[in-house]
């Protein structure tokens, strides 16, 4: 009787541990800074300690599922948006929540900034710094729930 109970009680708060998790890695959705809607899906993943990210899904309505970074200036020169690494070489700082030098790509305009990922409310968000010389804003995704 207590085996069953407590793989069914497993079942149900596991899903809701992973959500809440002090890290980057996972699924996010992106805010549009001034409509506030929803833009697009990154997925982060934890390459030996070292962060990347790509854009899994473009949700606005209005984005071209076939967009290219024409704008950019690196290796991602003229390549699709959509699936694209805007996140790279993102590590833990040691005994803190805060993931620093690294890189992240703003495919619209082709720069990239300086990043700094910070987990806040229980890992249910994001805070998504972007700075040049210290100058920069922070964004605030939200984990796509399981």
């Amino acid at each position: 009787m207590f085996k069953p109970l407590a793989a069914a009680l497993l079942l149900t708060v596991a899903p809701w541990a992973a959500w809440s998790q002090m890290t980057p890695v996972g699924s996010w959705h992106s805010i549009d800074d001034k409509t506030k809607e929803i833009k697009s899906e990154i997925v982060i993943a934890d390459n030996g300690g070292v962060l990347s990210g790509r854009i899994a899904k473009l949700l606005r309505k209005e984005a071209k599922q076939d967009a290219v970074c024409d704008q950019c200036t690196d290796d991602r020169k003229d390549k699709p948006v959509l699936g694209m690494e805007i996140i790279r070489g993102a590590k833990k700082q040691d005994g803190k929540d805060v993931w620093e030098e690294g890189k992240i790509l703003d495919p619209e305009n082709g720069k990239t900034y300086t990043l700094r990922l910070t987990p806040i409310e229980a890992g249910k968000k994001l805070e998504v710094r972007g700075s040049v010389f210290g100058i920069g804003r922070t964004q605030t995704w939200v984990r796509v729930a399981p």
